[in-house]
């Protein structure tokens, strides 16, 4: 009997770069997944014409049309059960989630970040990078809680600033990090080689006491 695939609902914002990465890791035979749903809170995002490029479903679901954040959470939560998905993936998703839409989907919910968290969580963190002088920078893979830009890291992308960096040049470099670490972290969930102890995230049964560092194309 065949192995059932990782299902997978992913919330966008905008251009869907790593939900694009995704596609091509599922179609090049790296993840064993499938994406179930893409829901978008923008209308425009243009990461929903290429999840219909795929014959992916996808929704929009304005959060302005709601009158709270946790009926939009609500609202979203319908989908995404409706499907059954097995994990929850911001990809460039720009909102802040509510304290239930968090709890609802506990240990089943990741997000990318530009920055090696902790450090800049937020916006705008490639300028922060420039502006402190920092001699790295990267991209976070972590499960969510509640605190913004928190939670479990599993993977941290690292790459030095070269002293021709500018905030836009670092986040074009950032971005093909991204589209590496997230589609790998996605499949070692696949695999369930990633697992909770109550609130300890485990990599093969032993716990992860580090984020894995993701440099020169090589996993340490």
């Amino acid at each position: 009997m065949e192995k059932k695939k990782l299902s997978l609902a992913i919330l966008i914002s905008g251009g869907g770069s790593n939900l694009q990465a995704i596609i091509d890791a599922i179609k090049n035979n790296k993840l064993d997944a499938q994406i179930e749903v893409v829901i978008s809170n923008q209308v425009s995002a243009s990461g929903l014409d290429r999840a219909a490029r795929e014959n992916i479903t996808t929704y929009v679901i304005e959060h302005k049309s709601y009158p709270s954040r946790g009926a939009f959470d609500q609202a979203m939560t319908q989908v995404i059960d409706a499907v059954k998905a097995d994990l929850v993936v911001l990809a460039g998703f720009m909102r802040i989630l509510s304290k239930p839409f968090i709890e609802h989907y506990q240990h089943r919910l990741i997000n990318i970040h530009p920055s090696l968290l902790p450090k800049y969580k937020g916006l705008n963190t490639h300028q922060q990078v420039i502006d402190n002088n920092d001699k790295f920078h990267g991209a976070s893979v972590h499960f969510v809680n509640q605190e913004l830009d928190s939670g479990p890291i599993v993977i941290q992308a690292e790459m030095p600033v070269l002293a021709t960096d500018n905030a836009e040049t670092l986040a074009a470099r950032v971005l093909i990090e991204e589209h590496q670490i997230y589609p790998m972290v996605i499949q070692m969930i696949a695999e369930g080689r990633l697992s909770f102890d109550k609130n300890q995230l485990n990599l093969d049964n032993e716990p992860l006491t580090r984020p894995l560092c993701w440099k020169d194309n090589q996993l340490t």
